[in-house]
C-alpha cells in the first residue's frame, strides 16, 4: 500500500488524455467502431448535428487501433509531463484544445471525403513546442529551428513526394504550426 501513495499523478493533463484515449478505444472496440464515427472522428457533416461541434475537439481521443494509439501515446507521454511543468496544466490543455480545433476544422473544410482520427497533430504540437525549453531571452534555440525543418519539413515532403494521402501530413504540420505559435506566445507572456 506504501507503494501506491509514493506514485503521483504528475501531469493531469497529459495523463488524462491518454486515458480518455485509451477509453475511447475501449468504447470504439466494444461498439463496432459507432462511438468513434460519432464521437472521436471528424469529417464533414452537417452543421445542424451538435456532434459535429464535438468531433471538431474529440478527433484527437480516437484511435483506429491499439498500435495507433500506442504510437501516439509513447511519444505523448514521453513529451508532454515536461511541458505541462513549464507551461502550466492550463495552458497545456488550451494548446490542445486550440490544436484539436484547427486540425478538426481543416480537415472538415478541405478533406471533405476522408476521415481524420488520433493525436498526431497534438504530438507534433508538443513536439515542437518542447524544443522551446532553451529558450533564452532574445535567442531563438538551434534545436527549435532543427526539430521543426526535420519533422515539419519531413512531413512537406512525405506529402508533396511520397504520394501519401496528404490528409495526416497536413494534420502533422499544423500540429506542428500550432506548437511554434503557441510556443512563441507562451514564451513571451513568460518574459
Amino acid at each position: 500500500m506504501s507503494m501506491l501513495r509514493k506514485i503521483q499523478y504528475n501531469s493531469p493533463v497529459v495523463l488524462s488524455f491518454a486515458l480518455i484515449s485509451f477509453l475511447a478505444l475501449v468504447l470504439g472496440r466494444l461498439t463496432g467502431g459507432a462511438s468513434t464515427m460519432k464521437l472521436f472522428c471528424v469529417y464533414r457533416a452537417s452543421l445542424t448535428d451538435p456532434l459535429t461541434y464535438v468531433r471538431f475537439f474529440g478527433h484527437v481521443l480516437g484511435h483506429t487501433s491499439f498500435e495507433h494509439y500506442i504510437g501516439n501515446m509513447l511519444l505523448l507521454l514521453v513529451i508532454g509531463p515536461s511541458i505541462e511543468e513549464k507551461y502550466g496544466s492550463a495552458n497545456v490543455l488550451k494548446c490542445m484544445a486550440v490544436t484539436a480545433l484547427i486540425t478538426g476544422l481543416v480537415q472538415f473544410l478541405l478533406f471533405p471525403g476522408n476521415a481524420l482520427l488520433g493525436a498526431s497533430g497534438m504530438v507534433f504540437m508538443m513536439i515542437i513546442l518542447s524544443s522551446f525549453a532553451g529558450k533564452s531571452e532574445g535567442k531563438v534555440p538551434l534545436t527549435l529551428i532543427l526539430v521543426t525543418v526535420l519533422y515539419i519539413g519531413n512531413e512537406i515532403l512525405t506529402g508533396v513526394y511520397a504520394g501519401a494521402d496528404g490528409v495526416s501530413q497536413l494534420t502533422h504540420v499544423l500540429g506542428g504550426a500550432c506548437g511554434l505559435a503557441m510556443g512563441f506566445m507562451l514564451e513571451r507572456r513568460r518574459a
